[in-house]
């Protein structure tokens, strides 16, 4: 039976838009200014993108003038990827675990031999040889790797491969977008090149991301035009988003404590899990993870079967990523972490974030283990878990 409301586990495809963002949007649409015009209304236009581009800037450690607005998180991510190949004699690596927006640029001899762990942590042994094989044939490294995975929430070590690639002189792009909020994210700790963010994963509004281009990095526009975002974007610049990006960003560093503070609720709903069904496995569980992502999964029980049982019992969770919902194709980043074919369809992934509470994930857990005695009863073991 669906509960009187629904919980929404799905924060890493979108989160719901925060009140702050909310507002500052119905301000801005009030407004009447083209940002580049010079007048009074497009004078205070400009001023909020510009408070805007102020709190991004902070937020990482930037300078206000390196960071660049886009129509979205991919298209932050797609920008630098495409701008720098531009230029010539560059080859692009990615990590096997990339986000399709990132893996989308790759070519398959762009791939190389790197690979990540079983835990979910990219090897960066494999990483400096591919650099150095890249560096002997006379092309300069392009590396991309998310700081934060958007499937099983495992945090990359960004900056150990930054200094990998910067000594043999490559160039480095970090995907950020689901860090953001959830855990520091510094371009002075990283040491990256370029880093690609997006409103709507934590709060803020669809269709608005950012670039940050460090001085100096190869890049060149490839949206044309009117030369706005200093050269960088062309393009009259979504002011209602940018200032929704704003507000939901100030909030969600506000509430980081609060973020963090779901590690545990998370870490118990997961031994509620495993308690029940012993085969059950949490993907990058025994890696560093961001506090609200839960990837499990257990041969026998395909993800559409949990995906569709717990929507109807009141729950919205996903598969994987959200860009790649539908296709029934196992996850890219899950087979790389050696699992199966199968292991890789028998998973799920639940994100929780800046308004969800305690208590949700207990009513996950409790719905979770009544699908699996229902589904597949011979998996699961419902008399082991005392709060069952």
């Amino acid at each position: 039976m669906t509960p009187a409301r629904r919980i929404y586990a799905d924060y890493n495809a979108t989160a719901p838009l925060r009140s702050e963002a909310k507002v500052a949007i119905a301000s801005a649409l009030d407004m009447t200014g083209n940002p580049s015009s010079v007048h009074a209304e497009g004078r205070k236009a400009r001023t909020l993108v510009e408070g805007a581009r102020e709190t991004v800037a902070a937020a990482i450690g930037a300078c206000r003038d390196d960071i660049a607005f886009t129509g979205g998180g991919t298209e932050a991510v797609g920008a630098p990827l495409r701008a720098a190949v531009l230029f010539g004699n560059v080859s692009l690596l990615i990590s096997p675990i990339e986000h399709d927006a990132v893996a989308s640029h790759a070519s398959r001899d762009d791939h190389h031999s790197w690979f990540v762990a079983a835990d979910g942590v990219v090897d960066l042994d494999s990483l400096k040889a591919d650099v150095a094989r890249t560096v002997r044939q006379g092309l300069r490294p392009l590396v991309s790797l998310m700081l934060v995975n958007n499937e099983t929430g495992v945090i990359q070590p960004v900056t150990e491969a930054a200094e990998i690639v910067h000594a043999a002189g490559g160039l480095i792009h970090c995907d950020a977008i689901q860090a953001l909020g959830k855990i520091d994210v510094s371009i002075i700790d990283l040491d990256v090149d370029y880093l690609s963010l997006s409103a709507h994963k934590i709060g803020g509004p669809h269709g608005v991301g950012a670039l940050y281009v460090k001085p100096g990095a190869p890049f060149r526009a490839v949206q044309t035009g009117g030369g706005q975002e200093f050269g960088r974007r062309a393009g009259t610049e979504n002011v209602a988003g940018v200032v929704g990006f704003g507000a939901a960003l100030e909030a969600a560093l506000h509430g980081i404590a609060g973020y963090r503070a779901l590690a545990s609720h998370r870490d118990r709903m997961e031994s509620r899990l495993k308690a029940v069904a012993q085969t059950l496995q949490v993907h990058g569980g025994t890696a560093p993870r961001i506090a609200g992502v839960s990837c499990i999964g257990i041969e026998g029980l395909p993800s559409e079967t949990q995906i569709m049982g717990l929507d109807l019992a009141g729950f919205a969770l996903s598969a994987g990523s959200a860009c790649s919902s539908g296709k029934v194709k196992p996850s890219r980043v899950l087979t790389a972490m050696g699992l199966s074919d199968t292991a890789a369809r028998s998973s799920i992934r639940a994100s929780f974030g800046w308004n969800s509470t305690p208590g949700e994930f207990e009513a996950l857990a409790d719905a979770w283990i009544k699908m699996a005695a229902r589904a597949r009863p011979q998996l699961v073991n419902s008399n082991a878990d005392a709060n069952a």
